[in-house]
């Protein structure tokens, strides 16, 4: 008996070793690939602005994660059709693009729903191509139902006026989170194929994970399987989802040997907080945003995020040459460098307003960025007329929520706040590139 269980216990001491060591290794490949993403690439003069002679060729319209909010779809197809049917430059939109997620468990409704939705509002000479997500994988016959009702297949090529674009579904392998060897092989292969006629436009891939350690939110809604795949393409633009992190976010783009592009989502934001992902601030249902891409044959791209809620365009990002990767400006190193810790105004304030529960929602001049950037997070503490903390926080800042704003807002206890008292709010803000400001101290009375 006691032989048995030495035994036992040896096995589980060598599982338990050799998961350990896995994890050891995936923490070291991460640092190494952190490292080589956040150093590579030059330091440029400013980022680049399209031209005013810039004229498309091809103009695609993507969206990612609505989960069944099929208004939003309705709402993004009919909003890109008024936004470029009169444009003077290059009307119309060519094709739209959907990144999966479109459902909960990936369900027969959920699909009749979305693509009843499509049918109602995408015209018939406009394409439209969809890839599936982890949600749609959770259904084991996802295949049959993707092929049945989008009427294509799981992974497709697409030729629009002369750019390949690539939908790229995978096929589930163990989890719903791995694709299949061969479904890697398949996309490997176009991409070649692609770059072999492509001249000097760009290529498209779209699927729904991003790529590890790229943009925003790809520290862990993301598969690593895509990056040796990608790696060294640099004609190809990839376009994901699946992290619900917002497209406000500069970290949205990213350049190393190739460009990636998160594309936000249309149904909830998710956000990090000290690089904790699965935070949900205030008012993060409010998503509805969408990317607008357009190239020409000189490889030369312009990508703008637009929100729906707002109606107004919050990004717009062009790439000068896609072909040659000596010319990236949105590597993370480049970004930074164009960051600037956030600023408070010499006319700073903070306010106190009653909620309808009867706790205090305090209000403080937002901090300043440069255009493009934004305040990430503020780290706040309220002090009485003791100089004793009474409360503190990091705060995720609102820019998820396009908005003309001027206050940031967070809500405190009526039980740690008393009437008529005297306090003091002091404020850090730390912008998405981690440059934090100088600490400001503002006097209140509630």
């Amino acid at each position: 008996m006691k032989k048995t269980l030495k035994t036992v216990a040896k096995i589980f001491a060598i599982i338990f070793g050799s998961l350990l060591s896995f994890l050891v290794l995936c923490c070291a490949a991460t640092l190494i690939w952190g490292s080589v993403q956040m150093t590579r690439g030059d330091v440029t003069e400013a980022l680049p602005v399209a031209p005013d002679n810039f004229v498309p060729e091809i103009r695609l319209i993507v969206f990612t994660d609505t989960h069944n909010e099929n208004e939003n779809v309705a709402d993004a197809i009919d909003t890109a059709y008024a936004l470029f049917d009169e444009d003077s430059i290059y009307p119309g939109v060519d094709a739209f693009f959907g990144l999966g997620d479109f459902s909960s468990i990936g369900t027969e409704p959920d699909y009749k729903a979305y693509v009843d939705t499509l049918k109602e509002h995408i015209r018939e000479d406009t394409g439209c191509i969809n890839v599936a997500g982890n949600h749609e994988f959770k259904a084991d016959n996802y295949k049959e139902l993707f092929e049945q009702y989008f009427e294509h297949e799981l992974n497709t090529v697409t030729e629009i006026n002369g750019f390949t674009c690539i939908a790229f579904s995978g096929e589930r392998s163990l989890t719903e989170w791995t694709f299949t060897p061969k479904s890697l092989m398949w996309l490997s292969d176009e991409i070649h194929k692609a770059e072999e006629t492509a001249d000097s436009k760009p290529v498209f891939v779209f699927q729904h994970p991003h790529p590890f350690g790229t943009v925003y939110g790809s520290s862990v809604w993301c598969t690593p399987q895509l990056n040796p795949v990608f790696a060294g393409h640099s004609k190809v633009i990839n376009f994901s989802g699946h992290s619900h992190f917002p497209m406000n976010d500069p970290r949205s783009i990213n350049q190393t040997t190739y460009t990636s592009f998160g594309v936000g989502a249309m149904a909830r934001f998710e956000l990090d907080k000290n690089y904790v992902v699965g935070q949900h601030p205030e008012s993060y249902e409010d998503a509805a945003q969408f990317c607008v891409v357009e190239a020409d044959s000189y490889g030369r791209v312009r990508i703008r995020g637009y929100d729906l809620l707002s109606d107004t365009y919050f990004c717009d990002y062009f790439i000068e040459d896609i072909n040659n990767p000596d010319t990236y400006a949105y590597t993370y190193k480049n970004m930074k460098a164009h960051d600037e810790a956030p600023v408070f105004s010499e006319n700073t304030t903070a306010k106190v307003k009653l909620t309808e529960n009867g706790d205090y929602r305090i209000l403080f001049t937002k901090a300043s960025v440069p255009d493009g950037f934004v305040v990430h997070s503020y780290e706040v503490s309220i002090k009485d007329e003791n100089n004793n903390e009474v409360y503190s926080d990091e705060l995720i800042a609102s820019y998820y929520i396009v908005s003309s704003e001027s206050n940031q807002g967070f809500t405190v206890s009526k039980e740690l706040l008393e009437q008529g008292k005297n306090y003091t709010l002091t404020i850090k803000a730390e912008s998405a590139y981690h440059r934090v400001s100088d600490e400001i101290s503002i006097n209140f009375t509630v």
